[in-house]
């Protein structure tokens, strides 16, 4: 009995120093930071006669580094994350302007490396009256008054949400949401509330509606939503408050939301939403570009 005890014993000490080898032989390799970063900013309009631009402010980022995995473009606060390395802003202070931008690069094990460029930008964009009485209840005939408006997506109307090949101009030309058919998936109790301030308030009642990986990529882990093809819904999220400003790029009046901010459905991208109508009363149809520039999603939000 004793021999088979020591036995046991011996082999339970083999297999232990055995395992105790393998855990060692683990290796992480070399990690490598991003390097050679460069930048290169193309300002809309810009020309021998109008080197700072045509007064839309905006400019066009290309960024690219060696040993890189995603890119996030930084300023003033807002942020953007482009995989691609290219993606564009809008400086909307009027006149010209000095504006430092940071690219900051990330590699693998989430090692990252930073560079900055600055540019000059021409302003000259003034909104005009009817469209902020429209989209913040402004009131010409006292201009200094505070003022809010809260809007929520259309869910009634055919085509409330869908999408469309990029620079389309015909609304969700590929695919568009029938009355309520996103019901339940954390779109619907959204409510955006614009005021006169440049605030940008956005009540969630606890979850949102999103594109997988965007959504995680920009706001971290999916901890509750269900997956549903490249849509998660359900995703947790707070109530949040950012700002927003407005511009007309090219001629297409465009409102821009800083950090994370996004109505109806997040695509991330450069969270601009152009207006491509706002005929209808109390009504306004959106669109906006994804991250991975893929597609436009289309959205219909109506005053509450």
């Amino acid at each position: 009995m004793r021999n088979l005890k020591n036995v046991f014993l011996i082999i339970f000490s083999l297999i232990t120093v055995f395992y105790g080898c393998q855990e060692n032989d683990y290796s992480f390799g070399e990690i490598i930071a991003p390097s050679n970063i460069e930048i290169t900013a193309e300002i809309v309009g810009a020309d021998a006669n109008n080197p700072n631009g045509d007064g839309s402010g905006a400019v066009h980022f290309k960024a690219t580094a060696d040993n890189a995995v995603s890119f996030k473009f930084v300023n003033e606060g807002s942020e953007i994350v482009a995989l691609s390395g290219e993606t564009s802003m809008i400086f909307s202070k009027l006149g010209l302007n000095t504006y430092t931008v940071t690219v900051v690069v990330s590699g693998m094990a989430g090692v990252s490396s930073s560079k900055s460029i600055q540019v000059d930008v021409l302003a000259t964009y003034s909104p005009p009256d009817d469209l902020k009485a429209k989209l913040f209840g402004f009131d010409p005939a006292n201009p200094t008054a505070a003022s809010s408006r809260t809007w929520k997506i259309q869910a009634s109307k055919p085509g409330h949400f869908g999408l469309g090949p990029v620079g389309g101009a015909t609304p969700v030309e590929w695919y568009g949401a029938g009355p309520n058919e996103k019901a339940a998936v954390g779109m619907y109790d959204d409510r955006f509330i614009f005021s006169s301030d440049g605030t940008f308030s956005h009540v969630t009642n606890g979850d949102i509606f999103g594109r997988d990986p965007h959504i995680v990529n920009d706001l971290g882990p999916n901890v509750s939503g269900t997956t549903d093809g490249a849509d998660i819904l359900n995703y947790a999220f707070a109530d949040y408050t950012e700002s927003f400003f407005l511009t007309a790029p090219g001629g297409v009046e465009t409102i821009n939301l800083s950090g994370n901010a996004f109505i109806g459905y997040y695509t991330g991208g450069n969270h601009q939403y152009q207006i491509f109508d706002r005929g209808v009363a109390n009504e306004m149809l959106l669109k906006t570009t994804d991250a991975a520039t893929q597609f436009d999603w289309w959205f219909i939000i109506v005053i509450e």
